[in-house]
């Protein structure tokens, strides 16, 4: 076999590995972790009133299993199995008192130390978040009126379905003349409104970091970007370029402007993780036996040439795109939502701290490579490239067929 042919066989191993590699890493991320949403008003004294969204299938398993009710867990998952929504919410309101009782059991409202007593308030209803389905409910607690504090508790998730990892409670409040939001997790099981304002950054930062260290599809977005850029001003303008798109995206669905369902959004970020990376193939594949000048830093000037720029304007679109997952994953889908504004600043800054962090890791590792083995390089970036575009075509596929 030919030195050439050798290489060429090395990196169609290298880029099945990878394949090989991160398909065996989890692609259905709500079945590791998942989100509840809590909105807290007092419409009186001594009345608060909580609207909760719980994702669906994990609310079903987990109350079934601890409860003994098998018959919601029966018609509650061939309903899931079958996607209808109506059916889903008929399960919850048929095993009502199931559903309830493990809820309230796992999620509280206290008033200065006292517990408030709970009620359901109407019916389940069933919505969409992130493309999957989660059931709402309605908790009437009475407080004593007296109280000038209130504190929430929230423990919903994981339990004994042994599949979910972990669980965040996002909670926006108006309460005790105070509005905000905080997140509530396995180290913060409470708050109280009286939190303060470092507590409540720190809850956002860290939020932020464990989103895109735990989001595969943002890593995978980030190390496509990465192995195709060849010098470090390259993945600069495309990393702020990605960050100046999610923020807007993130800034617009705050004001109410833009608002895209699940299940447009998510195959979309599979789609522009396939792209970007097949992008640095493509012009792997145009270069041939000229690629390797792409794996050299070189000392170019700082104006892009025409490619360059059509990059940073894909990145730019698929950044938008990618804003309005990371604005879902805090609840941003109604007009408006100013309690969540600040958080979710917060919220982009850890994204960003650890998306550098990240940068400043991996690319000096694959720029030393390029410079000192430039066949090295490309076939590493090649592999890296090859393998996360290969995940990003089977995410897309099996969102657009809601696998």
């Amino acid at each position: 076999m030919s030195p050439a042919a050798r290489r060429r066989a090395c990196a169609v191993i290298a880029a099945v590995a990878v394949a090989v590699l991160l398909s065996a890493l989890p692609a259905f991320a709500h079945g590791l972790s998942s989100t509840v949403y809590v909105d807290l008003t007092s419409p009186a004294a001594g009345h608060v009133r909580t609207e909760l969204e719980l994702e669906y299938d994990l609310l079903v398993v987990s109350a079934a299993d601890a409860e003994k009710d098998d018959p919601l867990f029966q018609t509650g998952n061939a309903a899931f199995e079958d996607h209808d929504t109506a059916k889903q919410a008929a399960a919850l309101n048929a095993h009502a008192r199931t559903v309830v009782a493990y809820v309230t059991q796992r999620f509280g409202v206290t008033a200065e130390g006292r517990p408030c007593a709970p009620a359901q308030e109407g019916g389940f209803r069933i919505g969409q978040r992130e493309g999957v389905p989660y059931a709402r409910m309605v908790l009437d607690f009475r407080c004593p009126e007296s109280a000038e504090s209130h504190e929430v508790r929230a423990r919903l998730f994981p339990d004994s379905e042994g599949y979910v990892r972990d669980s965040k409670t996002i909670v926006t409040y108006d309460l005790d003349l105070r509005t905000g939001s905080t997140a509530i997790d396995a180290q913060h099981r409470s708050f109280s409104t009286q939190q303060s304002f470092l507590e409540r950054f720190w809850q956002f930062f860290r939020l932020g970091a464990e989103h895109l260290l735990t989001g595969l599809d943002h890593i995978l977005f980030l190390l496509a970007l990465i192995a195709g850029s060849r010098r470090l001003r390259e993945i600069v303008l495309a990393a702020t370029t990605f960050t100046l798109a999610h923020s807007v995206t993130f800034i617009l669905a705050a004001l109410g402007l833009v608002q895209l369902p699940g299940s447009f959004v998510e195959p979309v970020i599979a789609l522009s993780i396939a792209v970007v990376a097949a992008w640095h193939l493509w012009r792997l594949w145009r270069r041939r036996s000229h690629a390797t000048d792409l794996e050299t830093t070189g000392h170019g000037h700082l104006s892009l040439d025409r490619a360059g720029w059509t990059r940073l304007a894909v990145v730019f679109c698929f950044g938008l795109v990618h804003g309005l997952g990371f604005a879902s994953a805090l609840g941003i889908n109604q007009a408006w939502s100013w309690t969540l504004l600040w958080s979710l600043l917060v919220f982009n800054v850890g994204i960003e701290v650890v998306q550098l962090s990240i940068i400043a890791v991996v690319f000096p590792l694959l720029a030393l490579l390029r410079h000192r083995r430039p066949l090295a390089g490309l076939g590493t970036t090649g592999a890296i490239a090859t393998g996360v575009s290969v995940m990003g075509l089977v995410w897309f596929v099996e969102r657009v067929a809601g696998i």
